[in-house]
């Protein structure tokens, strides 16, 4: 059972700069893991961390979005705001892992894409949105994890999956609370209500229907959620694998296709 916090209490939890990204559960799940640069356009991007390895005997594609450690590092990755070329070298990964049959999982976990002029120069939205067309039709599984504050699109851009997880105290929304909070009452100090009222946290993502599985955090260490993520996406994977992609391709199109339906 989840921890009664704030939604906003989440939000910070979701920020800290010791809660680790995508970098950490790479290096500590996946073996043998071959990082790949580049997206064959512009260049390369530190905020993206692309490659491949196996979870355990299986073979995957791994995605993640990381911030860095030290603050040379993380003005490198632009703070864990990823740029177009990040998304690109993302995209062309999952390209190459539907070529080779090969699962892709994706560590979610950024305030949301990086909005310098440069990257806006770059074609940042089209970046984004060419990502979510593709990834709709990618013919292998997908499993994206929501680490931390997965914001905006430049969150969703990792998103479209076939299994979405989250963990406890990460948070998944299209707007930041305190951006919220500006645009309604003109007040960022309201971020508070904004974030009770934008329904951004696993537990209410999970009985949305958004996420499917939300892993605990409380009296946990981060050790232990890894070996418990592990655990979840290597049981999702093996069952998704039994699934021809046309099967696969129909469950991802009807999961996006049931959100934000209302009962009457």
């Amino acid at each position: 059972m989840l921890n009664e916090k704030t939604p906003y209490e989440r939000v910070q939890a979701a920020r800290s700069n010791s809660r680790p990204m995508g970098g950490y559960y790479i290096n500590r799940m996946i073996d043998s893991f071959i990082e790949l640069h580049g997206d064959r356009r512009f260049g390369d991007d530190g905020a993206i961390v692309a490659g491949v390895g196996y979870l355990d005997e299986i073979p995957v594609t791994v995605i993640g979005m990381e911030r860095g450690d030290s603050i040379e590092d993380r003005m490198k990755r632009h703070f864990g705001s990823p740029a177009p070329e990040g998304y690109r070298k993302a995209l062309r990964l999952m390209k190459q892992a539907e070529k080779f049959n090969r699962p892709i999982i994706c560590f979610i976990g950024s305030a949301g894409a990086y909005c310098g002029i440069d990257a806006e120069k770059r074609g940042q939205g089209e970046a984004i949105a060419e990502n979510l067309m593709e990834m709709m039709g990618i013919k292998v599984p997908i499993i994206s994890v929501v680490v931390g504050e997965g914001g905006s699109g430049g969150a969703l851009a990792l998103g479209v999956c076939d299994t979405a997880i989250m963990l406890e105290n990460s948070v998944y929304s299209v707007i930041s609370p305190e951006g919220c909070a500006s645009i309604l009452w003109k007040d960022s100090s309201r971020a508070p209500d904004a974030a009770e009222a934008l329904k951004i946290t696993a537990d209410d993502l999970y009985k949305f229907g958004i996420v499917e599985h939300v892993v605990d955090e409380e009296g946990r260490t981060y050790e232990e959620i890894c070996s418990s993520l592990k655990r979840i996406i290597k049981d999702d994977l093996n069952e998704k694998l039994r699934l021809s992609p046309r099967d696969l391709l129909n469950h991802r199109y009807n999961k996006f296709r049931k959100i934000g339906r209302v009962a009457e």
